[in-house]
């Protein structure tokens, strides 16, 4: 078997009609689906739902289902708010700080830019309370190697440990020393 790109990634939302509208006109996806079933196809359970497909480029969709029928909306209060999210990529630092004035333009509070050092980021949230990332990409050719030349042995301690590795504390460094 071969995974080929993400299908599409679903979320619950509040207001299906609400939340196309707020990814259309803040995000530019494209609304490209809408399902509506009274049944829940895998279980049969009875359960009417209204699905919506949004295009979020290179062929991967965010999707999202209005479920009125179930209890209301909640998150997982044992998991920070920051953990959970959906970052999408954009092309360039310019077009990452122009979003931001544009969100915020619309009212939407922005965190960020936050320096990852292989990228920087903004962060917001929908109408839904789910938080969204837009990262444009900032690491050189020489900083993936190095990251990558690390990864299962960081991995490796962390399974062990616990504790953060320092196999890549040089990404907290003012300058990268390649």
């Amino acid at each position: 078997m071969s995974i080929q790109r993400i299908h599409h990634v679903a979320y619950r939302c509040h207001d299906a009609k609400q939340t196309v509208e707020w990814y259309r006109n803040h995000l530019g996806m494209e609304f490209v689906l809408a399902i509506a079933e009274d049944q829940v196809p895998s279980t049969k359970a009875p359960d009417p739902y209204m699905h919506v497909f949004l295009d979020a480029g290179a062929g991967n969709i965010l999707a999202f289902f209005e479920i009125p029928n179930s209890p209301p909306m909640g998150r997982d209060a044992n998991t920070p708010e920051w953990v959970q999210h959906i970052a999408f990529k954009v092309g360039s630092m310019d077009e990452l700080l122009a979003t931001k004035a544009r969100l915020q333009a619309g009212g939407i509070e922005v965190i960020g830019p936050t320096d990852h050092t292989l990228f920087q980021s903004i962060y917001f949230f929908d109408p839904n309370g789910h938080r969204v990332e837009l990262a444009a990409d900032t690491a050189t050719p020489e900083m993936n190697a190095k990251l990558d030349a690390v990864k299962w042995d960081m991995l490796d301690e962390w399974a062990k440990t616990k504790r953060a590795p320092k196999h890549a504390a040089w990404m907290h460094e003012k300058e990268f020393k390649g």
